[in-house]
């Protein structure tokens, strides 16, 4: 089977290859992937991105959307390998090859007021200065971190303490930490692409999974998932970069371009998202009837929070000395960015 899948993603390689390269006589055609759908956030970011480039320049933009070049790991590929020159991938994802993107999975060390988690985008240098030079190490020019929504647990029944997640099976990214997560809270962590994922929760393959709540309801998970559980324990982040050889090719007037746009698609996703997850939460049980939504208390979270401390162990075993001094800084930037508030 994994035979069969890989030379499937080889031949979607050299197919995307073929094609984009076929036609490289347009340079100023700049080509963009991302791991989400039509009007979701990322498609918002990246669409946000293009307008400012193509008002902005001579150049064009061409938006690739979940599924069109294969999985979240393809378009990684060819990112490195140069077919695409932006990429748009979630550190659920970025993981395996940067260990230390694991740390958004660590629960509760992220705020979930919106204010507190924006002003600590912003101004982090965890964010801005560290993990530049991480993803510098992959090939990867790092543009833009951003967040795009409080994650939310959805199951086959309400899920109020720990012991609900006992023999569950849980969908996770192929993510070794976030494994590590649904474990300490646990839970058996099941890692699945994407696209099995509405297959698996309907034949009970799996028992739940977590995502934004507007990803929720445009993928449709209510519909094989319909207890919702607010856990209050991260917001999923995800991040924009190039193709580092294609940016350090670029004049200096371009990377400031780019950079610019890059700025200017964040400023609308602060805004996109004000509001999205109580939007997106109406339109789910507006859709169905079977919905169940459960907001810990503060009393049932400490029972979820006292289980963390082992996944900040785990990461700093899985990350050493780097993982380490990052979670530090860290946790300096999101005292700094409460204290701000």
């Amino acid at each position: 089977m994994k035979s069969i899948k890989n030379r499937l993603k080889t031949s979607i390689i050299s197919l995307t290859a073929a094609l984009f390269l076929g036609g490289s006589a347009m340079a100023d055609t700049w080509r963009y992937a991302h791991e989400e759908y039509e009007g979701d956030v990322q498609d918002v970011y990246a669409y946000a991105f293009k307008d400012y480039v193509e008002a902005n320049s001579d150049h064009k933009l061409k938006i690739y959307r979940f599924g069109q070049l294969g999985e979240s790991d393809d378009i990684m590929e060819q990112t490195q390998g140069g077919i695409l020159q932006f990429v748009n991938q979630s550190p659920g994802f970025t993981g395996s090859l940067i260990p230390e993107a694991q740390i958004f999975f660590i629960p509760y060390l992220m705020p979930t007021d919106m204010q507190s988690v924006i002003q600590f985008f912003r101004d982090s240098k965890a964010i801005n200065d560290m993990f530049p030079k991480l993803y510098d190490k992959q090939g990867l020019e790092l543009l833009k971190m951003y967040p795009e929504g409080e994650m939310v647990v959805t199951a086959d029944e309400p899920v109020t303490s720990p012991e609900d997640f006992n023999g569950k099976k849980i969908r996770v990214m192929t993510n070794p930490l976030l494994s590590a997560t649904y474990e300490a809270f646990g839970a058996t962590p099941t890692p699945l692409p994407w696209g099995e994922v509405y297959g698996a929760l309907q034949t009970n393959m799996i028992q739940g999974q977590e995502n934004p709540i507007f990803w929720i309801e445009s993928g449709g998970l209510f519909e094989v998932s319909p207890h919702l559980t607010f856990t209050r324990h991260g917001w999923f982040t995800t991040a924009m970069m190039a193709n580092q050889d294609f940016f350090e090719g670029l004049s200096e007037e371009d990377k400031e371009l780019v950079r610019k746009g890059a700025e200017h698609a964040f400023e609308v996703i602060i805004t996109h998202i004000d509001g999205l997850a109580d939007s997106a939460l109406e339109k789910i049980q507006e859709k169905s009837d079977e919905v169940t939504v459960t907001r810990l208390t503060d009393e049932q979270i400490e029972k979820f929070k006292a289980r963390a401390p082992q996944v900040e162990e785990a990461f700093i075993e899985m990350t050493g000395k780097s993982g380490e001094k990052l979670l530090k800084q860290f946790k300096e930037d999101l005292a700094a960015s409460s204290a701000a508030d």
